[in-house]
């Protein structure tokens, strides 16, 4: 199961259709409900992505001046 945002989001807009559709109270609450939650749960995903994104970033930054550092080091 692909857990990522576009999975959790499409699973909160699928709560979100169910609880506009509902016709009775505890329907559409429980839905809503559901929708907060995949909500919560997209965001986070979301936070997750963008972190990992950066993390790589900053390892592939940090990776190039360590090989520019031994690059000079060599030459002289």
């Amino acid at each position: 199961m692909a857990q990522n945002f576009e999975f959790y989001d499409e699973r909160a807009r699928e709560a979100a259709r169910e609880a506009t559709v509902a016709t009775l109270d505890n329907v559409r609450e429980r839905a809503l409900r559901s929708e907060k939650a995949w909500r919560v749960m997209a965001d986070r995903a979301l936070t997750i992505e963008q972190d990992r994104v950066e993390a790589k970033r900053a390892r592939d930054e940090r990776i190039a001046l360590e090989l520019a550092e031994a690059d000079a080091f060599q030459q002289s």
